[in-house]
């Protein structure tokens, strides 16, 4: 398979021989307001340009996952770009009703055994936060690849380490994990997704898969840089196992 980081969560995931766009935010730098938060970086979001086009990013693709409707994992620029009768693949009917009125015409709810194209898509349970912060963050996903030619693949999606993310990995024993690693966090309410320690447990839990972290650097509320997740990991002797990768950079695994 291939994985190519191309900013944010946004991830073009090449397996089994189909291309899946994860969670297109395409907007040019600067587009969107900042998120509040305690520290200041008031910035816009994006808050870096895409490291390649629009066009290089979406070409044919096969399949799109959108893991929730923030706005940055499905922006307008993203649903302005994308063709109409391209194949997008939501958490639930709520989001797909929205993914749907904005003109998208095949679109389906991720479930626990679905196929496309001879690939098993599983859909995994987040939680964008903890506590009371979630009545705000709302519902996520993630989503487990299987397929007979190819590794698990688990792109975790928006969550912090709990007990299902433990639970999908040890399910479905996935040697290649994607985690959104930038420990966001709002004004109030703590991380809304995983932070050093976070990702330390999912090595700990999966110490012989590669683990990538994107979700780094591209939006105002992050509070985890790369270059501090590289020391942890080294601090930690698992730099061969945690990937940190730059905007633009893809692995074959």
């Amino acid at each position: 398979m291939n994985i190519h980081q191309i900013r944010n969560a946004t991830i073009v995931v090449e397996y089994a021989g189909k291309k899946f766009l994860i969670d297109p935010m395409l907007s040019e730098k600067g587009t969107y307001p900042p998120f509040p938060l305690l520290r200041k970086n008031n910035s816009n979001n994006p808050l870096v340009s895409l490291p390649i086009s629009i066009d290089d990013i979406i070409h044919n693709v096969d399949a799109v996952i959108v893991t929730h409707l923030h706005y940055d994992h499905w922006d307008d620029a993203a649903k302005e770009a994308l063709p109409k009768e391209i194949k997008i693949f939501s958490q639930n009917e709520e989001d797909a009703t929205e993914i749907q009125n904005a003109g998208f015409q095949n679109v389906e709810v991720l479930q626990e055994n679905t196929v496309f194209e001879g690939i098993q898509l599983i859909k995994t349970k987040g939680e964008h936060g903890r506590g009371e912060i979630l009545k705000v963050t709302g519902l996520v996903c993630g989503v487990v690849f299987k397929h007979s030619n190819e590794t698990t693949l688990y792109v975790a999606g928006d969550t912090v380490w709990y007990e299902a993310v433990q639970e999908v990995i040890e399910t479905h024993k996935p040697k290649i994990i994607v985690v959104n690693g930038g420990d966001v966090q709002l004004s109030e309410g703590g991380s809304l997704i995983m932070g050093k320690d976070d990702i330390y447990e999912v090595y700990k839990a999966a110490p012989d898969a590669k683990i990538i972290s994107v979700h780094m650097e591209a939006v105002n509320h992050w509070t985890l840089s790369k270059e501090e997740l590289k020391s942890f990991i080294n601090e930690k002797g698992i730099s061969s196992n945690v990937l940190v990768p730059d905007d633009g950079e893809s692995y074959s695994l």
